[in-house]
This record gives structure tokens, sequence and C-alpha cells, in this order.
């Protein structure tokens, strides 16, 4: 079914495909609510292999969807159904906004990748937040993805994450503060330790739900070891590596603005992400994304120390199909290791 979709969806620019998926999505969970639920008992993974808990939330299964593909959260209840074990809607601003002129989204269906230029285009934090009200809590583990508003200067950036963990540490089970996205001008100069260690000071003094950094794969890895660090020490529950990257040469014909996500983000994200949990394994949790499209490649992060992963383009381009594939694909490589549980895989490749 999603193969015949597709067809259909890519003879459209993305944005406006994006648009119809997202139509498609938040009105089948009313409109026929049985088919979601038919398909949830028949491809969701909920092997027992796989459960974790993690910071007192539980996760049926390590994959999850990365951020900016429900911005608003509006399709929480229908990609649950698909598969996710997870779900991280945002990035969402104290106040709304339309983002970046279009067109500011590309396919590249022959690299299996994209590259956007949204620059955080989100209803604000008013409608986000009543909608998710009326779902939350939810039997998927929900992540609040938050950034700063276009319009907010750098050195006023710490009241925008103030007001928005105020209001969503009790409408989701963790929150991520976005500070390495290339969409919004200056946002990645925050990535510094005198910001990191004010916002993820300010944000424990709030709530007790876990905070977590995501982070870009374009800084140095001493950088983004020093910062993760700061992260670390100062609250923070967990590190979100990558981001997109603007490697612009990854991608033949590539724009030279936006960020660069899928198949050629694989290897840079994951040789990156083997250097963060390098470092890092053990002390604080490590959840994985970029480029993640099969369960050979989800293995790898999980055994270079990921105890999560997140999908995004790959979900695009092979549709709800995926999320299976990769979870018993996982249950397999883990059985052939001759392991029991996935958390003994987990940073098996740093022991």
């Amino acid at each position: 079914m999603y193969e015949y979709l597709k067809k259909i969806l890519f003879l459209l620019d993305p944005e406006s495909a994006h648009n119809l998926a997202e139509f498609i999505l938040k009105n089948s969970s009313f409109v026929c609510p049985f088919l979601l639920s038919n398909y949830a008992k028949k491809h969701f993974v909920t092997d027992k292999i796989l459960h974790q808990n993690i910071h007192g939330i539980d996760y049926i299964n390590p994959v999850g969807l990365a951020a900016g593909f429900d911005k608003n959260a509006t399709m929480i209840r229908a990609l649950s159904s698909l598969g996710f074990a997870h779900i991280e809607y945002g990035t969402l601003t104290p106040k709304p906004q339309n983002g970046n002129p279009k067109p500011r989204l590309f396919r590249y269906p022959q690299f299996n990748s994209l590259q956007n230029a949204m620059g955080f285009n989100n209803d604000g934090m008013e409608k986000i937040s009543k909608r998710v009200q009326k779902i939350y809590p939810f039997s998927t583990p929900l992540g609040a993805n938050i950034g700063k508003n276009k319009v907010t200067p750098l050195e006023n950036a710490l009241d925008d994450y103030a007001v928005l963990i105020d209001r969503f540490k009790n409408l989701a089970d963790y929150i991520t503060i976005n500070i390495s996205s290339p969409n919004t001008k200056g946002l990645r100069d925050l990535q510094n330790n005198d910001f990191v260690k004010s916002v993820f000071k300010m944000g424990t003094s709030k709530t007790n739900k876990p905070i977590f950094l995501k982070i870009a794969p374009d800084m140095p890895i001493e950088m983004a070891l020093d910062i993760s660090t700061t992260a670390l020490k100062s609250g923070a529950k967990g590190i979100i590596a990558t981001n997109t990257t603007t490697q612009y040469s990854l991608l033949p014909n590539a724009k030279d603005f936006g960020g660069i996500s899928g198949e050629v983000l694989k290897e840079k994200s994951r040789n990156f992400f083997k250097k963060i949990a390098k470092e890092l394994f053990g002390k604080i949790t490590l959840i994985s994304v970029g480029g993640i499209d099969s369960s050979e490649e989800a293995y790898k992060r999980i055994k270079a120390g990921a105890s999560l992963v997140q999908i995004y383009s790959s979900f695009i381009f092979k549709g709800p199909k995926v999320l299976q594939e990769i979870n018993l694909g996982i249950i397999e490589l883990l059985k052939k290791d001759g392991f029991t549980h996935i958390s003994e895989a987990i940073g098996a490749d740093l022991r």
C-alpha cells in the first residue's frame, strides 16, 4: 500500500507531499481507527527481548521517530500505530512561525536522502500544548523537541527554552534541547559550554523529566565531547547524535543551504556517534540518529553504545514497513550473537 501511495506522493513537491501525508495520518485515527489498530496488532514489534526502561520510561522497542516529521504533534496516534516505540514531536517554539522561504525541502530519491531548510515552522507552544493535552499521558513515550524563535536574539535564547520547558514538562516523557539545527540563523552558536550549562541548570531546576541534548555532526569532535560533558555535569540525561549535516559535498547537486539527512549521512553520523560513545558510554544515555535505514545499521549503533535509535528519512523512502524490518532484524542479530536481551548488546563493541 505504501509503495502505491509513495508513487502519488513523489509526484508532488516534497513539502506538499508531507502536508498530504500529515492530512492522511492525523485524520486516519478518527476516520478509520480500526485499520490502524489492526495494523498495529500485525506489525508492531513487542518482543520482550527489546523492552527497556530508561529513566523510568518504558520503551517496547528501540526504534523511534526523530523530530521534524511531526512538528505540530498532529499525527501521534497514527505514528504510534505504525510501529514507532517513541515519538519526538517538534521542533516547536514559543511563538508560531512560518519558517524559511519556500522551496525549503528537497528530495533525492536516488540517494534516499533529503535536504531541508525548514526553519522551525510550527504552530507555536499555545496551540501545540493544547493539542498534546488531549492525549497525554500517551501509551507511547513522547519527547518534546524545543528551540528558540528566529526573532529571539541569542542573548535572550535561554528565556525561550525556559518558557517551553515550563509548558511541556507535563506534556512529554522527555525534553530535547535543540541548538543544533542549521536552519535558524545563529542557533548553532549556542553550542557552547556557557549556554549548555545554563540551559540544563535551568531545565533541571524546573522538571525531573529527563532532558536530552541534540548535537550537530559538523563540529570538531573535541568540541562535541566538551559540550556533551558539560551537559552531563549540568544535569542532562541523554545525548542525541546527530542532527542534519551541512557537509554539502556528501550529496551530488546539493543546495548550499539547509541540512542533509538520509543515506548519505549514514557513515558520517555513525563515525561521529562512535567517537562520542567511546568517551561517554556508561555515563549518559546515548541515542543515535542519522542515516539509519536497516536492522544492520541500527544494530551497529546499538553495539556502539546507543540505547535507542531514531529514524526519519528511511521512513519517507521505505514507509512503515521499515520499522518492523529493523526491529525483527535486530532480534535476529541479537540471537545470532548469543544475546538474550538488547541490554547485553548496547555498547558491546566498547567492552
